[in-house]
């Protein structure tokens, strides 16, 4: 017989309250066996979502005085019978809850077993399920709006428009060409052209949304580069609000790599700050430049400091080799001395005329420009702005690859319409783009994957 999961739902630490989670058939019997209520009340009697005072015992001992609420199927998280205590929150005082949970006759949940039966139960489909994992590891505003959309049903409304036309149409064509007297074909294919360009162009807009989307949830990966003593450090530590990095007047203070997360406006930077790149006989600062210039080959932005009050370097013009096609900020710092150095002078360097090269004036040291910074950043990567009313931003790598096998698929059955090749040759593309959607919602995956999937999730969810 299958038994009820149960785990600890807050966090393991020294709080106000701790939660140990139910779920799932003979909760509630198992619940009844360690609950005791003032009046003996036992909670399989009582009605669904509503909460009983009680207490925790072990044999005869009182454990904790509790809130239990009960939530009987279907109208759980799971969809299963689940009984959730609100113990206080000390850490032996809930993990013997749900040591006695478990002689009681429950069995420890896996990681993300309650989200995993929430989905096998139909409560949510696969796109949801992955939105409460990116909801509990949200890091700013965006992140957050973007997972609660998807929890919502945002991104799977989409899909199953998609899919039930997509198999319609599949049908249709079957049936046609199953019983072509009373089934007509003619001017069907002009018809399926107009229905796979609209459907086209909803995949493309997700697609177009996925590196936002990726940049929402991970953050923007940015490197700090440019000559010693340019003013990176200095940098770092004004966008941070604190002395994180060691500034001295000593070229080449800093060797090694530095990395920290940044809230700037509700966008996460993953900030690094790198050494000095310069050509130096230092064996330690040597690999401190190596480093940095590995990570600029990895990174979204480069905020490149010049020290605007000396002029451009020979070490200058070699890190403006470096920068490539990457979006740049270049930052003239120390713009509270006399500048010797320009925008102009700056772009005309580079010898680049793209749009992603943005040139600024600041002062570290004067904390004068930041605002400036931080609009373009948020400009560089969100046109000025994040729209959450009818956008969706695809935060999963998985997500995004079965979109894009999906308009594949489709762009194949675009490529034989426009051949007139026969009707069945439709058929095969569109079942692939019915099959790859399908991994979105869950609907065509296997075991394995939703194993791991789960596995990835936090105890207790």
């Amino acid at each position: 017989m299958e038994k009820p999961i149960v785990a600890i739902s807050t966090a393991v630490n020294y709080a106000g309250i701790g939660i140990v989670r139910l779920s799932g058939p003979g909760a509630i019997q198992v619940a009844d066996k360690v609950f005791v209520s003032p009046k003996n009340k036992k909670l399989e009697d009582q009605k669904t979502h509503t909460i009983h005072y009680g207490f925790i015992k072990d044999q005869d001992e009182v454990v904790d005085e509790v809130l239990a609420m009960l939530m009987k199927a279907p109208h759980s998280y799971t969809k299963e019978d689940t009984v959730e205590f609100n113990c206080h929150g000390g850490i032996h005082i809930v993990r013997k809850v749900l040591s006695l949970l478990i002689e009681a006759g429950a069995r420890p949940a896996e990681p993300g077993e309650f989200t995993k039966k929430a989905f096998l139960n139909g409560r949510l489909d696969l796109s949801q399920a992955e939105a409460v994992s990116d909801l509990i590891y949200s890091q700013n505003d965006y992140a957050l709006k973007s997972s609660v959309g998807q929890l919502r049903g945002n991104l799977r409304e989409k899909i199953e428009t998609i899919r039930k036309a997509v198999i319609y149409n599949t049908a249709f064509i079957e049936s046609a060409l199953d019983d072509p007297e009373h089934i007509s074909l003619d001017g069907y294919p002009e018809k399926l052209e107009m229905d796979v360009d609209i459907w086209l162009a909803t995949l493309k807009s997700l697609l177009d949304n996925a590196e936002s989307g990726k940049i929402l949830k991970e953050g923007i990966k940015t490197v700090i580069i440019g000559r010693p003593n340019a003013g990176k450090s200095s940098l770092l530590n004004v966008l941070l609000g604190e002395e994180r990095a060691i500034v001295t007047d000593i070229a080449g203070t800093t060797r090694d790599i530095l990395e920290e997360t940044i809230n700037l406006k509700g966008i996460m930077l993953q900030v690094i700050d790198t050494a000095g790149i310069r050509n130096t006989k230092d064996a330690i600062e040597k690999i401190g430049v190596e480093k940095a210039k590995q990570y600029v080959d990895k990174a979204d932005l480069i905020l490149y400091v010049i020290d605007a009050s000396d002029k451009l370097s020979e070490e200058d013009l070699d890190i403006m080799k470096l920068i490539g096609d990457k979006k740049t900020i270049v930052l003239l710092n120390k713009t509270d001395l006399a500048l010797n150095v320009t925008e102009e002078e700056v772009l005309s360097t580079i010898n680049s005329n793209k749009s992603d090269i943005k040139v600024i004036q600041i002062s570290a040291k004067e904390n004068e420009g930041i605002t400036k910074l931080e609009e373009t950043i948020t400009a560089m990567f969100y046109d000025g702005k994040i729209s959450f009313n009818n956008e969706i931003y695809i935060t999963n790598a998985r997500q995004q690859s079965a979109l894009l096998e999906a308009s594949q698929s489709l762009s194949s059955v675009k490529t034989s319409l426009e051949a007139n090749m026969p009707e069945d040759f439709y058929t095969i593309d569109l079942m692939d783009a019915y099959e790859s959607l399908g991994k979105i919602t869950g609907e065509s995956i296997g075991e394995d994957l939703v194993n791991e999937i789960f596995s990835k999730f936090c105890m207790g969810k």
